[in-house]
């Protein structure tokens, strides 16, 4: 039975966690799964192969470049927005037909992915990799366009939180599982089992109602000059048109500064201190992914009970906080307890960050561009953080771990101060909660 789809409206009174048995949310729960599935595969994962493979760690550092496709989605996102799928978009609608379209894309890529061997054709499976990437992120702009349209503007909060949920849930099994099924079977049949698992994508995909386009797919507009027009600068020109836009884009390219620093120098800040591998992976992975999905849903619940400014401030302050928390970590040493104290504080607070910004990213979005407009956020939510971390392992090393965290703890003030003024100086805090009056 196809699942109700709704229009944008009123938050709903009295949330409790009872709003994530909502068909549509358990929907959209899937929908991340799907979403997750092949991102370490064309990566992390990946790269594990690679090495087992015999191939150069050099050229393996090359692959890196394959998750730009990630980045540069915002390239392509304005066709999805637009063009419809011949034989499909008129029976499943733009974005089921989009999602099946990139599901299956995904699903081949895999196969052949799992039948290639880096050993001998290297060139091919570089040529296969990037396929994937670049399905993978079809299937994020669209996913991301979907689970905004599918539900009410107080739902959006949650909406992000049951995507984070399903998303994470994919990594471990991308990621961890692939891993073990790779040292049971090969890498031929991991790569075939994780199509295999894109099958409740497509089944979802089949399964949910299309939402209502709020304009019609591929307007009567024709030739480049006119498509370009259409899909490209009509979608930057109606954000452009909100106050405090500029304020807006410099507030979601900072935001989650403070949230992102630590992920590329966290397993040499563990290692350095004293802590062995087997309390990293329990600790850290295991007890850390359980914390970061009950962040997601509490953050989820929070926006629709306090609304985007009082959860997007609260969060704020929770991510200098847990940064703290590791610099309180860097002088006590190896003492598991503080560990625990540590990953507990930051993975709640990343999953409560994560799904009251991707909630309020998803409220900015005009239901008649969403998958450009999203794409261009979600763009510029990484594009800073990616910079600078970059030099997180230089300043470390230069000031030394405890000072590092203190210094990344205050990158949460030029967000917070943008999100007060986006509040009170301009009125640019977007189709606000039901706490945000």
């Amino acid at each position: 039975m196809a699942l109700a789809a709704a229009r944008p409206g009123g938050p709903p009174a009295g949330a409790g966690l009872g709003l994530y048995l909502d068909r549509r949310l358990l929907a959209i729960a899937v929908l991340g799964f799907a979403a997750g599935i092949p991102y370490l595969l064309s990566s992390a994962t990946l790269s594990a192969r690679l090495e087992r493979a015999g191939v150069e760690l050099a050229t393996i550092g090359f692959f890196g470049w394959v998750s730009l496709a990630y980045s540069l989605k915002l390239l392509w996102a304005p066709a999805v927005d637009r063009l419809p799928i011949p034989g499909l978009t008129r029976r499943l609608g733009r974005r089921r037909a989009w999602m099946l379209v990139a599901q299956g894309l995904v699903v081949v890529a895999l196969a052949l992915l799992g039948f290639a061997d880096p050993a001998r054709s290297l060139g091919l499976t570089a040529l296969l990799a990037l396929l994937l990437a670049f399905a993978s992120a079809t299937q994020d702009i669209v996913v991301d366009a979907y689970r905004i349209e599918a539900v009410e503007t107080g739902l959006l909060g949650a909406s992000a939180a049951n995507y984070v949920v399903g998303y994470r849930l994919a990594l471990l099994v991308s990621g961890g599982g692939a891993l073990l099924i790779a040292d049971a079977l090969d890498w031929g049949a991991t790569y075939l089992v994780m199509g295999a698992a894109m099958a409740v994508g497509i089944a979802t995909t089949l399964a949910v109602a299309e939402p209502k386009p709020a304009v019609p797919v591929g307007s009567g507009a024709s030739g480049p000059a006119a498509f370009f027009r259409e899909a490209v600068v009509a979608p930057l020109a109606d954000f452009a048109r909100r106050p405090g836009w500029l304020g807006i884009l410099v507030f979601v390219a900072l935001f989650k500064l403070a949230d992102q620093m630590l992920g590329p120098i966290a397993n040499p800040f563990y290692l350095r201190l004293g802590f062995s591998l087997s309390e990293i992976g329990l600790v850290s992975k295991v007890y850390g992914l359980a914390m970061t999905l009950l962040g997601a849903l509490l953050g989820g619940l929070m926006v629709a009970r306090l609304g985007f400014f009082a959860s997007l401030f609260i969060t704020g302050v929770l991510q200098g906080a847990s940064n703290l928390m590791f610099a309180a970590l860097a002088l006590a040493g190896p003492s598991l307890p503080m560990l625990i104290a540590a990953i507990t504080v930051e993975n709640l607070s990343g999953g409560l960050v994560t799904a009251a910004f991707l909630g309020y990213l998803s409220a900015l979005c005009s239901v008649a561009f969403t998958a450009t407009q999203y794409a261009l956020l979600s763009s510029l939510m990484n594009l800073v953080p990616g910079v600078l971390k970059g030099a997180s392992g230089w300043l470390a090393a230069e000031i030394g771990w405890a000072p590092f965290f203190v210094a990344t703890a205050l990158l949460a003030l030029p967000g917070l101060g943008l999100l007060v003024w986006l509040r009170r100086g301009t009125g640019a805090l977007a189709q606000e909660g039901p706490g945000d009056g």
